[in-house]
């Protein structure tokens, strides 16, 4: 009688083995999103530019991955209580952040920070850029970039300039242009953008380079004049209100932008799934069409770029807030 070479009677039920467990495993791993809702968390308030963009994204994320998304806002301390939430969520796809670039100053900013800005997130892709613009209230009468500054330099000591927070990309982008242009004022940081602009408006501060996002219809009404936009160029949406470097303040320039953040460790499936829908979305025509009418404008990234991206991002803004001497007021 024959028998079966014991070698590779023993290869087979190892194959055998190995392929009973795989279909285990993979019937035990249920496919994401399993379970909804997906939490996106706003670090700042509602109304700011960083809410606007994951309202967007929501609205269309939602259908593309068949659940449930909700923006859920955790203000305060320039966005680390919301930052702080999603560091310590279960790394499971469930619950996101959606930050601004003040993400990355806050290491310079809170030294005691619970939580590491490079280490205890996966970056998934960037949303957008979107440019800030200073705005003043019309009963300060003035006629443009140049008037404020010579006005400010007569009487620092009763100069006041608002931010959307300490760290923020609104109050970053007003220390670039404080320094830039030799200007001496007191920091007043609100609890969020709308609360700035409100000050703002009122005339109880100088100025304020809001999230274009928050305030264009502010701007078309009148209820808020437009000196420049905070970037190197001018801004489709307002074509005749010069960028900072056309006012001649070419270094004073900011990019204002918002991404998508996981907490670290995210399986990379999720990841890759999260990337790939929120670069559909982003693409819509009609997404598109909505971010342009806001002044909004793409920043397609790979992970590994953005990455990268981040971690330069962070040491420019400790250089920023070292060279500024910005402390927490």
């Amino acid at each position: 009688m024959r028998t079966t070479p014991r070698r590779p009677l023993l290869r087979l039920l190892a194959a055998a083995t190995l392929a009973l467990c795989a279909g285990a495993a993979s019937a035990q791993a249920p496919a994401w999103p399993a379970a909804g809702p997906i939490k996106l968390v706003v670090p700042f308030t509602p109304g700011s530019g960083t809410d606007v963009m994951a309202r967007v994204l929501a609205e269309k994320l939602g259908p593309a991955l068949g659940q449930q998304v909700v923006v859920e806002n955790r203000p305060g301390a320039g966005g680390t209580v919301g930052a702080a939430q999603v560091a310590k969520a279960a790394a499971d796809g469930y619950t996101l952040l959606v930050h601004s670039s003040g993400h990355v100053v806050n290491p310079a900013l809170y030294p005691k920070l619970a939580y590491d800005t490079l280490k205890d997130f996966d970056g998934v892709t960037p949303l957008a850029s979107l440019p800030n613009v200073l705005v003043v209230s019309p009963s300060k009468g003035y006629k443009d970039v140049g008037d404020l500054v010579a006005k400010v330099k007569a009487r620092p000591d009763t100069a006041f300039y608002a931010s959307a927070g300490n760290g923020s990309a609104t109050h970053m982008n007003a220390e670039q242009f404080r320094v830039v242009a030799g200007l001496k004022a007191q920091h007043v940081p609100f609890k969020g953008t709308p609360e700035a602009i409100t000050d703002t408006i009122a005339g109880r501060t100088d100025w304020f380079f809001a999230p274009l996002v928050s305030a264009l219809p502010l701007i078309r009404d009148g209820r808020l004049q437009a000196l420049a936009v905070g970037t190197t160029a001018r801004s489709p949406v307002l074509p005749n209100v010069p960028s900072v470097v056309d006012a001649g303040l070419k270094d004073a320039a900011y990019t204002f932008w918002v991404g998508l953040f996981a907490p670290a460790r995210t399986p990379k499936p999720v990841l890759d799934r999260l990337h790939a829908e929120v670069s559909k979305v982003l693409a819509l025509p009609d997404v598109k069409e909505r971010l342009e009418k806001l002044g909004a404008a793409p920043m397609p990234m790979s992970q590994a770029a953005f990455a990268g991206f981040l971690e330069s991002e962070t040491a420019a803004a400790a250089q920023l807030v070292k060279a500024a001497g910005i402390k927490l007021d």
